[in-house]
């Protein structure tokens, strides 16, 4: 019998909702989990902008994400913070989130908001140019968003 995928096999390292979400906010990178139009599972790394309710993402418009994305807009994403390996534990320390969510392409000015978000969040110094770039890039790149519709986080803190 399938263990329920809302049960944490680990409660006690079960953390709140807030927690997750500050992983959320402050993590570099995420990883992208969908399945292809073969029914196959996908997951690619993907820079990321989160503004408290939706995760922003932008790729190439070709492409197994995008042709996964647009067969099934259900994804997982996983954000990965802070790591130490503790070899004489055979463990590490760690914290993670994850998300259930819904992608869908963003167009027009969504589009340019959603990439400005990114802008704001890797290059915060450069915002005029970055506008620039967002603007020049609009009709060569997908920007999806991930309306989120569930997080959980999870960590090990203490040696």
């Amino acid at each position: 019998m399938a263990e329920e995928k809302s049960t944490m096999r680990r409660a006690d390292r079960a953390l709140s909702e807030e927690e997750a979400r500050a992983i959320l906010e402050q993590g570099e990178y995420g990883i992208l989990s969908m399945i292809d139009p073969d029914g196959v599972p996908y997951a690619v790394p993907v820079s990321y902008a989160y503004d408290g309710k939706t995760i922003y993402i932008h790729g190439a418009n070709k492409g197994c994400k995008v042709s996964s994305l647009k067969n099934d807009p259900q994804v997982s994403f996983c954000v990965v913070g802070k790591t130490e390996v503790l070899p004489d534990k055979f463990s590490p320390l760690y914290e993670s989130a994850v998300v259930s969510g819904t992608a869908e392409e963003c167009t027009g000015e969504e589009k340019i908001d959603a990439l400005m978000h990114i802008v704001r969040k890797y290059s915060p110094d450069f915002l005029d140019r970055g506008e620039k770039y967002a603007r020049a890039a609009e009709g060569k790149a997908a920007v999806y968003k991930i309306t989120v519709q569930s997080v959980t986080g999870k960590s090990r803190k203490t040696r």
